[in-house]
């Protein structure tokens, strides 16, 4: 899986890169992170990639002409001309459809993505219209740029490559991806401070701790998240637990 992001701020990105997992893909060669300064596609003498916005206001605008070439350069491929392109182009802006782990899922079936990072006031809407093939937000609230909602995809969407975690179904359990909360988590010591690991989880009756974490699960979403219940294939086992504890 490749990783093509596009930044005004490269120095950012390496440090979070360079760590545990994600550090271990790539050595492994399963992902592969390129990133790319916008200002090295800027001609003029002071590498300006910003201006002031037409018909005035606060704050400047990234400018189109070295967003459009470096991607261009980078992909070796022109303009959008709707979903059809070899790479998608994301555009992370506030404006985008939210990332989910179903986003982060349909984006891992890609072997390239490129990832554009905005900043100041935004970019220029003819980058919108014509480069980006898609636009997510991590959410509703404004960062300053494009560059943490772009680690964050990397993170989510690497996590999915075959590979990369050590346990093969480790992805597979996590919150979100089976629809529910993730169940509680314990390890050595069994007891500490006088809480003590649940029994069934030292039983070794691998049956009973299945059935144990998935009603942990489900009541931890009925808790924390019920409205994730509701777009969730239930069992008539779930449901009856659900039942039991309250929820209709």
């Amino acid at each position: 899986m490749r990783f093509e992001i596009f930044t005004l701020l490269p120095d950012v990105i390496p440090p979070y890169l360079e760590v545990s997992i994600l550090k271990r893909a790539s050595e492994r060669g399963l992902i592969q992170v390129n990133i790319h300064n916008i200002r090295d596609y800027a001609h003029d003498k002071h590498r300006v990639t910003d201006d002031t916005p037409y018909g005035g206001g606060g704050g400047m605008v990234m400018k189109p002409e070295p967003v459009f070439e470096a991607v261009e350069t980078i992909l070796g491929q022109r303009p959008a001309q709707g979903q059809g392109q070899p790479v998608p182009v994301i555009l992370l802006t506030p404006q985008g459809r939210v990332f989910t782990q179903r986003v982060a899922e349909e984006l891992s079936q890609h072997e390239r993505i490129a990832l554009l990072c905005g900043r100041y006031e935004g970019v220029d809407e003819r980058i919108r219209e014509h480069l980006a093939t898609d636009e997510i937000s991590i959410g509703d609230y404004v960062l300053t740029g494009g560059e943490l909602p772009a680690m964050i995809l990397v993170d989510a969407v690497s996590r999915l490559i075959p590979g990369v975690l050590g346990d093969p179904t480790g992805a597979e359990d996590d919150s979100h991806s089976m629809g529910l909360l993730e169940y509680p988590h314990y390890t050595k010591p069994a007891e500490f401070h006088g809480w003590t690991v649940p029994e069934v989880l030292q039983s070794g009756n691998h049956a009973k701790i299945d059935r144990w974490r998935r009603e942990q699960s489900l009541l931890r979403t009925f808790n924390k998240r019920p409205d994730m219940l509701e777009k969730t294939d239930l069992t008539e086992a779930d449901t009856n637990f659900l039942k039991s504890i309250g929820y209709k």
